[in-house]
C-alpha cells in the first residue's frame, strides 16, 4: 500500500511523558516491542562517522547537569573526553536529553563506544569510506524493485532472485496489454517494466517521476562536483553494467521507459497525457511474490500531474544522458515536449482521492508547482524562450513557499525547479539566478535552525511525522547539501551528513531506519515479497532498504494497537502490518541514495582533508580565582565564512562571565563563541579575534580542540 498524502499541518502533536529518574532509556509506547524498551540510552549513529564530519549524539536524560562522555576505541581505552550540554525537553520525542559532541576527534577506527555516566552507545566506526556501501545498496533497492525483468540470482544472491513480474505469463494478466479502467478509454497498453513503487505491485507516474529525476539528479550533482565515477559504468551490480553509460543512468532509464508507455498515443483522446498510474484491480494479499500476483491490472485515468512528472523528468533525462546516448536524450526530449503541450490543453485533470482501491490515488488538485517544475526542467535543457517564459511568469519562481519546513515530495515538486535552476547553467538574468540560489540557502538555513534546536538534530518541525517522514528528512537534507554547494560553507555539509545520522539510530528510538544497517536495525518493512516475517521462506528486505519512518497518524491498525499514546518522533514500529510507519517506497529511497553517494564523495586518498581553519588561544592575565585570554580564529580554506560560530570545552571548569567582540555563552564546559556583526566575515587567510574573561579554581589549562561551524580546526 504505498503511502498516501497526509495534512501536513494537522496532524496531530502528540506529547510523551518525559523520563523520570536519571539516565535511563526510553520507555516503550503502549503495545509496542520489547526491543524498544531495550534501546541504549546514548544514541548514535549506528553505522559511524567520517574522520572529517561532525561527530554528535544525543543522549536521553533528566539530569540538568552536564555529564562526562568518554570516548573509547574498541580496546576499551579511552581516545576522547569531554561534557554533554544539556537540551531539555524534546518535544518530538517525548524526552529530555543532552548532546555530546566529539566532532574533534578525527583518527579512524572500529568498534568505538561512547559512553556517558555508566551507559553505552552502540559500537560504530569512524572511517572515511563509511558510506561506500549504503551508495550501492541504496541504489541497488531500485533494481530489486524493477518490473518486468526478472531478478537474477548472480547479482542479487539465491534469496532475492525471482522470475519476471507483470509481463503476461500466466498466472499474470499484464503489464503488456493493459485495459484502461470501464470508461477511461477502449483500448490496451503495453506498460511493462518500471519499479514497483512500494510494498505493493502499484506503478505511478507522479511517484516515479519524482523518484527517477532524484536518482539521476545524484548523477548530475556528482558530475558537478567531479565525483561522477563512483556512480559510473560497473558500480552497480545490474544487468546493464559494462554497457558505457553510468550504472545510475541505466537504473534511472528502467524507469523512464516505463514512464513514456504511460503516455497516451498520438491519436487517441487525450494524446500526450500519462496515464496517472497502472496497478490491480483490487488490493492483493500478502505474501504475494509479483510472478503469482493473478489479479487483473487497469489503467487509471490520465492526470495533468501525471503528464508534467512525465515532462520534467523525461526533459531532464534529455540533458543528463545526451553523452551517453544522444538518440535516446532525443526520445525523452520528443516525450517531454509533447507531454508539455499536452498538459497545457489540459492544465485542471486531476486525478481523484477516491481512486484507491487496489493502489493509492495519489490525487493532487494543485499542480501549478508541477508546471513550474516543468517548465524549469525544459528550459534548462532547451534555453528556448517558451519555457523561460512559463517559467518567469510562474507564481512559484517568486513564492516564499518553494520550499516549506516540510521539505518536497510528489505532491509538492516547485522545490525540485528551484533546485535545477540554481544549479544547471542558464539564461536566466544574473540578479535572478542570485535569488534564486538564495532561496535555496534559505531553506537550508532554515532546516539548520530546526535541527540546532531539537534534541536530536531533525531539520523537519514537530509536527512533520507523517506518513514518509523519514524521505521528508533526506528531501531537507537534500536542500541543504545543494546549499553547502552553493556557498562553499562547510555547515551545510555538516548538516547533511547529521540528517544521516538520525536516519542511522541517531534518533527517539535509537534504531536504524535503514536495514542492514546499524547493530539494531529495521527489518521488517511493509512488503508483499520481501515478508518473512509472514513466512520464514521469504527473505527480509535487501539491505539499504528505507522504512517509512514515525507516523503520529496511526494510519493502520498495527500502529493503532501498539503505539497509542506515542510521541510524534516515536510513532514507528517494525512490523510488517504497519504499511503507515514501516513501509518501503522507491520516493523514500531515492533521496537516500542521493544523500549516501553525497556522503561517500572524499579525496583521492581517502585521507580527510586538511581543516579549515585554526585557532590560536592565549592566555593573558591570570589571578587566584580568574583570567583573560584572546582567541584568535584564522580562516585557512579557500572561500570566505560568513557568520561564524566556535565550539571549545574547558579541561578543568572554567567558566567565561564576559566576552568582547564576540558573544559567548556556555553550558557545561562547553563554550560556544558567536560573531558581532561587524567581524562576522573571514576572508580566506584572514583571521578574527576576540576575548574572554572567566574564572577557574586551582589550574587554568587551556583547551586544545576547537571547531568552526561543527568542523574541527588545526
Amino acid at each position: 500500500m504505498p503511502p498516501s498524502r497526509t495534512s501536513r499541518l494537522s496532524t496531530a502533536l502528540l506529547t510523551g511523558a518525559l523520563l523520570l529518574g536519571g539516565l535511563t532509556t526510553a520507555p516503550a509506547a503502549a503495545g509496542a516491542p520489547a526491543a524498544v524498551a531495550a534501546t541504549a540510552a546514548v544514541r548514535v549513529n549506528q553505522v559511524g562517522y567520517l574522520p572529517d564530519g561532525p561527530k554528535r549524539a544525543t543522549v536521553v536524560t533528566t539530569a540538568t547537569q552536564s555529564l562526562t562522555w568518554q570516548l573509547r576505541n574498541a580496546a576499551g581505552t579511552v581516545v576522547a573526553s569531554g561534557s554533554t550540554v544539556p537540551h531539555g525537553a524534546d518535544i518530538p520525542s517525548g524526552q529530555s536529553v543532552q548532546t555530546a559532541d566529539f566532532s574533534s576527534y578525527r583518527a579512524t577506527g572500529s568498534g568505538y563506544v561512547l559512553a556517558v555516566d555508566g551507559s553505552d552507545s552502540a559500537p560504530f566506526d569512524i572511517r572515511a569510506d563509511l558510506y561506500d556501501a549504503l551508495r550501492s545498496d541504496s541504489m541497488a533497492f531500485f533494481h530489486h524493485q524493477r518490473s518486468g525483468i526478472a531478478i537474477d540470482a548472480s547479482l542479487v544472491g539465491t534469496a532475492y532472485a525471482r522470475p519476471a513480474g507483470h509481463l503476461g505469463i500466466a498466472p499474470n494478466k499484464g503489464d503488456t496489454s493493459v485495459p484502461c479502467q470501464a470508461t477511461v478509454c477502449d483500448y490496451t497498453q503495453d506498460v511493462r517494466g518500471g519499479w514497483y513503487d512500494a510494498g505493493d505491485h502499484g506503478k505511478y507516474v507522479v511517484n516515479g517521476g519524482i523518484s527517477t529525476w532524484l536518482v539521476v539528479n545524484s548523477f548530475e550533482r556528482a558530475e558537478r562536483a567531479g565525483k561522477e565515477a563512483a556512480l559510473g559504468d560497473s558500480t552497480l551490480r545490474i544487468p546493464e553494467r559494462g554497457n558505457g553509460t553510468p550504472d545510475v543512468l541505466d537504473e534511472a532509464r528502467w524507469e523512464l521507459d516505463f514512464l513514456m508507455r504511460m503516455q497516451v498515443p498520438v491519436g487517441k483522446p487525450y494524446a500526450g497525457m500519462a496515464f496517472h498510474k497502472v496497478h490491480d484491480a483490487a488490493w492483493t494479499g500478502m505474501p504475494m511474490r509479483p510472478d503469482q500476483d493473478t489479479q487483473p491490472r487497469e489503467l487509471h485515468r490520465p492526470s495533468t500531474a501525471a503528464t508534467l512528472n512525465l515532462a520534467a523528468a523525461a526533459a531532464q533525462c534529455a540533458r543528463v544522458f545526451r553523452p551517453y546516448d544522444s538518440a535516446y536524450a532525443d526520445r525523452c526530449l520528443s516525450a517531454a515536449r509533447r507531454a508539455w503541450t499536452a498538459a497545457r490543453a489540459n492544465p485542471a485533470l486531476y486525478a481523484p482521492d477516491s481512486d484507491s482501491t487496489g493502489g493509492g490515488a495519489y490525487g493532487d488538485a494543485q499542480v501549478t508547482d508541477e508546471f513550474y517544475w516543468a517548465a524549469a526542467e525544459l528550459y534548462a535543457t532547451t534555453g528556448e524562450s517558451t519555457y523561460r517564459d512559463a517559467v518567469t511568469s510562474s507564481s512559484w519562481h517568486t513564492s516564499a513557499d518553494a520550499f516549506t519546513p516540510y521539505g518536497f515530495g510528489w505532491a509538492d515538486t516547485a522545490a525540485l525547479g528551484r533546485l535545477t535552476l540554481a544549479t544547471v547553467p542558464n539564461g536566466l538574468p544574473a540578479t535572478d539566478v542570485a535569488r534564486v540560489r538564495a532561496s535555496v540557502t534559505a531553506a537550508a538555513d532554515g532546516h539548520l535552525s530546526r535541527m540546532a534546536a531539537q534534541g536530536y538534530a531533525v531539520p523537519v518541525p514537530a509536527d512533520g511525522y507523517f506518513w514518509g517522514s523519514n524521505g521528508e528528512v533526506a528531501n531537507d537534507a537534500i536542500v541543504v547539501a545543494v546549499a553547502g554547494e552553493l556557498t562553499g560553507d562547510s555547515r551545510y555539509r555538516a548538516g547533511a551528513l547529521e540528517t544521516l545520522d538520525y536516519l542511522l539510530g541517531r534518533n527517539a528510538l535509537g534504531r536504524s531506519y535503514v536495514t542492514g544497517y546499524g547493530e539494531t536495525s529495521s527489518q521488517n518493512q511493509h512488503h508483499r515479497f520481501w515478508a518473512h516475517q509472514y513466512d520464514a521462506s521469504l527473505p527480509h528486505p535487501p539491505a539499504g532498504s528505507l522504512a517509512g519512518g514515525p507516523n503520529s497518524g496511526l494510519q493502520d491498525p498495527v500502529a493503532q494497537e501498539k503505539l497509542t499514546g506515542c510521541a510524534p518522533a516515536a510513532c514507528y514500529v517494525d512490523d510488517i502490518g504497519s504499511y503507515s510507519t514501516n513501509e518501503v517506497a522507491v520516493n523514500w529511497n531515492a533521496p537516500l541514495a542521493w544523500l549516501a553517494a553525497y556522503a561517500a564523495e572524499r579525496t583521492s586518498t581517502g585521507e580527510p582533508p586538511t581543516a579549515a581553519c585554526a585557532v590560536t588561544y592565549t592566555t593573558g592575565n591570570v589571578w587566584s580565582t580568574g583570567f583573560t585570554a584572546t582567541v584568535t580564529v584564522k580562516n585557512t580554506g579557500p572561500t570566505a565564512v560568513d557568520g561564524w560560530q566556535l565550539t571549545w570545552t574547558y579541561p578543568a571548569g572554567q567558566r567565561v562571565t564576559s566576552a568582547w567582540n564576540a558573544t559567548v555563552t556556555q553550558d557545561g564546559a562547553t563554550a560556544v563563541a558567536r560573531n558581532a556583526d561587524w567581524n562576522r566575515t573571514i576572508a580566506p587567510g584572514a583571521t578574527a579575534s576576540f576575548g574572554v574573561q572567566g574564572t577557574h579554581s586551582g589550574s587554568n589549562p587551556s583547551p586544545t580542540a576547537f571547531a568552526l561551524d561543527g568542523s574541527a580546526c588545526a
